[in-house]
């Protein structure tokens, strides 16, 4: 077979937040870099998100008047982690502290990208070091007109990028969507007659833009396959199928892995999240590639069991019936029960997710799955999108006149979930939650209205809805040091290779410390990737080629 063979100093393994960062940092510092993407589009899941970034002690805060800083923000994250992860993931929670208001500065200062502070609080304001406003933000609409010929190849949204993050949560948009737009129309066809968009779309056009004007190549439908190693143990390069052929990619100093999650590989999902999956809302490219590459590195992997995940709803996107994330659970008229018809935890919970996918210590099995989330016709009134998605997928969406013959219809027991929704309506008379203390979760956070939690579920027709692990992303991966170097099991360093992002066992898990949580640390681990790129090539100085250099 005809082998085509790339040269550069870096090559970088995915396209989304965080391999956009890491390219863009390499490439800032004067390396050539080559961004390769499985897909026909760039993106990744950044691409369909709200872009909510949380950066601890960045500048905007500073100008707002906000005191912040790194060592609070550790104190913070250390709070919050689950018993036990302090020993293993405390270096590298230090080393995201410190390098993400850098790392924002330096995006500001390298590209069209600015962001702007949103309303969100820490969501667990009470714990040492938490912030009630100021560590969340996201970017300010961008023109994909920038990126010239590039914007054909932008992975599109799910649901539309016309709103910026903070609209969305000023114009409550998922409750009422036309009434928002009328209320900042002529805004909203400014965007749509020069291109501008807010959120995933927004940022991916800025990091984009700023790789492509330092002279990133990039590859798409580019699926690496294998790391190339040389007899010392060095990673020198990857091989990748491009261009209907197979390709030799050298990278002088360095290969960043950022392929995001693997929830699309079926088989080793269910090894690690057995039990039911509802949805995956992300591109189905998250198959774990590389996870696979670098095991077969040697390649310690760690955290495979931790995921981002939400409620879901079925959702048609690129031709094919996935799913789509919705905060379901958040509405104050819906309770999420178990097999038995219970309630096991507040709904309203930021991290309820976790609770969602605790698992028997003895054989990993779920606790809590198959759950329902039981509501009535007022939710449906509530939230538009769920009569589009209930006719996308037949029987997804349960009725019954009763919550009896609701219960009959799912399979629960009859009493117990009518007994789980008469005490839940009278918690809501009452004003006051007293299995779980869900009112205390809608109280006023800084800047953030209260919001209402208790509402009645009496409005017939009743409806249930699955409610099973729905996956944004996985967050296990290739165990990585502080500099985002990839680790083997006895904790020595894999030379010239590193990960960031969800594709690394990410030392933020599935228990998140804030909304942005992904995003905000994804970019910064391409951004700490980045540089130690940068100081391991000046450490081994010798003359770089031209991007994408072909032979």
């Amino acid at each position: 077979m005809t082998e085509t063979v790339l040269t550069c100093d870096v090559a970088v393994i995915g396209s989304g937040s965080a391999a956009l960062a890491a390219a863009l940092t390499a490439s800032a510092a004067g390396l050539s870099t080559l961004i390769l993407e499985k897909t026909a589009k760039l993106g990744g899941t950044t691409a369909l998100s709200g872009a909510g970034t949380w950066v601890p002690a960045n500048h905007h805060m500073a100008a707002a008047g906000i005191a912040d800083t790194p060592e609070d923000a550790l104190a913070y994250i250390r709070a919050v982690a689950p018993p036990g992860w302090r020993e293993t993931e405390d270096a590298l929670w230090q080393s995201l502290v410190e390098a993400a208001p850098k790392m924002l500065a330096f995006l500001e200062a390298s590209t069209p990208l600015r962001f702007e502070l949103t309303q969100d609080p820490d969501p667990l304001p009470d714990l040492p070091g938490a912030r009630d406003f100021g560590r969340m933000l996201s970017p300010a609409p961008l023109s994909r007109r920038i990126l010239g010929r590039q914007r054909r190849r932008l992975r599109p949204p799910m649901l539309t990028h016309l709103f910026t993050y903070q609209e969305i949560q000023a114009l409550d948009v998922f409750h009422h969507p036309w009434r928002a737009a009328l209320r900042i129309w002529p805004r909203l066809l400014c965007r749509l007659m020069t291109g501008r968009r807010g959120n995933g779309t927004a940022l991916v056009t800025g990091l984009l833009k700023g790789c492509i004007d330092r002279g990133c190549a990039i590859e798409t439908e580019a699926r690496v396959f294998q790391l190339m190693i040389d007899p010392q143990g060095v990673v020198t390069g990857c091989l990748a199928e491009l261009d209907g052929k197979r390709a030799r990619i050298e990278a002088r100093h360095g290969v960043v892995i950022a392929t995001g999650g693997f929830e699309w590989d079926a088989n080793r999902r269910e090894v690690h999240f057995p039990g039911p999956t509802d949805f995956l809302t992300s591109p189905s490219g998250n198959s774990g590639d590389g996870h696979r590459m670098a095991e077969a590195a040697g390649a310690a992997l760690a955290h495979m069991g931790e995921a981002n995940l939400s409620a879901g709803a079925p959702f048609r996107y690129e031709g094919a019936l996935q799913g789509i994330s919705l905060y379901l659970h958040r509405e104050p008229n819906t309770i999420v029960v178990d097999a038995a018809g219970r309630r096991f935890a507040n709904e309203h919970d930021f991290n309820f997710s976790e609770t969602l996918d605790a698992r028997e210590a003895a054989t990993g099995a779920p606790l809590h799955l198959p759950a329902w989330l039981i509501s009535d016709t007022a939710l449906l009134k509530r939230l538009p999108i769920l009569g589009k998605a209930a006719r996308l997928k037949s029987g997804w969406l349960r009725a019954a006149p009763t919550i009896e013959q609701l219960a009959e219809g799912i399979g629960l027991p009859i009493e117990a979930l009518a007994a789980s929704v008469e005490r839940f309506n009278g918690f809501a008379a009452r004003g006051a939650d007293a299995e779980f203390g869900r009112e205390s979760s809608g109280r006023a956070i800084g800047r953030r209205r209260a919001r209402k939690t208790l509402e009645p579920i009496l409005a017939a027709p009743f409806i249930a809805i699955p409610f099973n692990r729905s996956f944004v992303s996985t967050k296990g991966g290739p165990r990585t040091d502080a500099s985002g170097a990839v680790l083997r099991p006895d904790g020595s360093r894999i030379d010239g290779l590193y990960c960031a992002g969800v594709a690394m066992a990410n030392p933020i898990g599935t228990r998140a410390v804030g909304a942005g949580t992904t995003i905000g640390p994804n970019l910064t681990w391409g951004y700490i990737c980045g540089r130690s790129i940068v100081e391991r090539s000046r450490r081994n100085p010798s003359s770089n080629p031209q991007p994408g250099d072909r032979t």
